[in-house]
């Protein structure tokens, strides 16, 4: 089931069916509060940036931003890249290991066979 949540004008937070209350200026505008220090801190013409426990604050001030994103890593990618050994050169080093590998595969089948 979902609940149908308001959010506070003044603090940010979330208002739960059957609190708060509701304000309406002459201009028929209409604030929702959570609590009476909302409401009085609205009408004493208080910013929220400037108060501590408002999540507008928490939001400027980057308070508890770590915990609700994690930062992604990016993968590193190797890339293999063959080098010349001194005294032998790149195409040496490159049939040695294919004849390497054959002798592999050709024993393995010869120990499949029996």
């Amino acid at each position: 089931m979902v609940v149908k949540t308001e959010v506070c004008n003044f603090s940010g937070f979330k208002i739960y069916p059957g609190h708060g209350s509701r304000f309406a200026r002459t201009d028929e505008k209409v604030f929702n509060f959570i609590n009476g220090k909302s409401k009085a801190c609205q009408k004493m013409k208080r910013k929220p940036v400037k108060l501590n426990w408002t999540q507008l604050y928490r939001r400027v001030n980057k308070k508890g931003a770590q915990e609700e994103t994690v930062k992604r890593r990016t993968r590193k990618v190797n890339t293999v890249v063959m080098k010349p050994v001194e005294g032998a050169s790149l195409e040496v080093i490159k049939a040695k290991r294919n004849q390497q590998q054959r002798s592999k595969t050709t024993g393995a089948k010869a120990a499949n066979l029996k």
